[in-house]
């Protein structure tokens, strides 16, 4: 099975972050997680990013907030998928980082999630990835059956309370 990058800006976007890791967790999907900034270590995330398919990578997501540009100096540099999640940030509520992340120009295209939005990040990837892997697909099959009936359990509930 392809792994997933998982990469952040700062450690101050590991409480986002660890809601990808957890799901990828959930379904057994090897990842790996590293703090790399596009302005302080672009060095570093340049050659990441560029050597992450031979290294076994499927995917990549990216999570950074204010300026955001990580997800973008990684996709220029691979052509695996790569999903940013802007981070919410004191200064503009992440609209800053949701925009930063969004507007990449042709050619470079960058998937991108909902502020903050980690958990659709490693969903995103891991239905990437199961397009060649059968059995994560079941498992992802599984899991919106699983979420349906959660819903309709609910309902039921109101229903026989109301």
């Amino acid at each position: 099975m392809k792994k997933v990058a998982i990469l952040m800006g700062s450690d101050s976007d590991l409480p986002v972050v660890q809601k990808a890791m957890d799901k990828l967790k959930e379904f057994g999907v090897p990842y790996e997680a590293h703090i790399y900034s596009a302005h302080r270590t672009p060095e570093q995330a340049k050659k990441f990013s560029a050597e992450a398919r031979e290294n076994g990578f499927g995917a990549i997501i990216a999570a950074a907030g204010k300026a955001a540009h990580l997800a973008g100096a990684l996709a220029a540099n691979t052509t695996l998928p790569v999903i940013g999640i802007p981070v919410k940030s004191s200064t503009l509520d992440g609209l800053d980082a949701l925009l930063s992340t969004v507007q990449m120009p042709a050619g470079i295209p960058v998937a991108t999630v909902a502020i903050d939005g980690a958990a659709n990040a490693a969903l995103l990837a891991m239905q990437m990835i199961a397009i060649f892997d059968e059995e994560l697909a079941r498992k992802l099959d599984q899991a919106r059956i699983d979420e349906a009936n959660k819903v309709l359990e609910k309902d039921r509930v109101l229903q026989s309370n109301y």
